[in-house]
């Protein structure tokens, strides 16, 4: 597919929700906060951790009770799923086989595609039947397996590439409640965040996380409705499966 045109903002319909869900993530809260001053929502609602309502996507009944609150509060028109991990205590992208640990790997599939897979069982029967809406998750390039050249990374790759397999899955399903509705695996690129300080490189610049929350807010008011089930860049290209 070729780039769609982007433009500054949204193109979802105005009104409803806006939904960010990690938002108290570096991307996340950029996000939270573009959709904010975009003034093209009623209402923005960021969920995370430490929200009110808490979303622990380890926890499926604090999921459900929190994604009840969101979409109690009107129709939700754009759903934007920004929580991931890919380090943290006892657990560290691996560079060769023999770095492979269970219990790492188990907490990568837990957050960056279990989660996710409930959070569209949870939210996706309730997006509006009729219209435009939205649901991207953040996905990576490195969980491409056509893109795949250095190797490395298995836990954070494999639980990525999962993701997208879930999110082309239930685009279909979703296509058959609403024909206008998106279902989209988004790469924000690399950004300066404290997932990804440890491994950037001197020559290479990561992007702020104002800058990536604009881009990928234009990529998705940009994308058709035949962009469903999609896996794009934060430049509007298609990234491989």
């Amino acid at each position: 597919m070729s780039s769609p045109e982007q433009t500054s903002e949204p193109s979802s319909a105005v009104g409803g929700i806006a939904l960010v869900i990690g938002a108290g993530g570096g991307i996340g809260s950029a996000l939270v906060q573009a959709l904010e001053a975009s003034g093209r929502f009623d209402r923005v609602i960021g969920l995370g951790r430490s929200s009110d309502p808490p979303l622990d996507l380890r926890d499926e009944a604090s999921l459900a009770s929190a994604l009840d609150y969101a979409a109690s509060a009107g129709d939700l028109r754009l759903v934007i799923h920004a929580a991931g991990v890919l380090q943290g205590p006892g657990m560290v992208p691996e560079k060769s086989l023999s770095r492979i640990d269970p219990a790492a790997m188990a907490e990568a599939f837990a957050i960056n595609a279990t989660g996710p897979a409930l959070v569209m069982k949870h939210l996706l029967p309730r997006l509006p039947r009729k219209g435009r809406c939205v649901f991207a998750a953040l996905s990576a390039r490195v969980g491409s397996i056509g893109d795949n050249r250095l190797g490395g990374w298995y836990a954070y790759r494999a639980s990525k590439a999962a993701l997208n397999q879930l999110v082309r899955t239930a685009s279909i399903e979703l296509a058959r409640r609403n024909p206008e509705a998106l279902c989209l695996a988004l790469h924000p690129g690399t950004v300066a965040t404290p997932l990804s300080a440890p491994f950037v490189g001197d020559d290479e610049k990561a992007q702020s996380p104002a800058t990536a929350a604009g881009k990928l807010l234009a990529v998705i008011g940009a994308l058709p409705a035949s962009a469903n089930g999609g896996f794009f860049d934060a430049e509007g290209r298609s990234v491989p499966w």
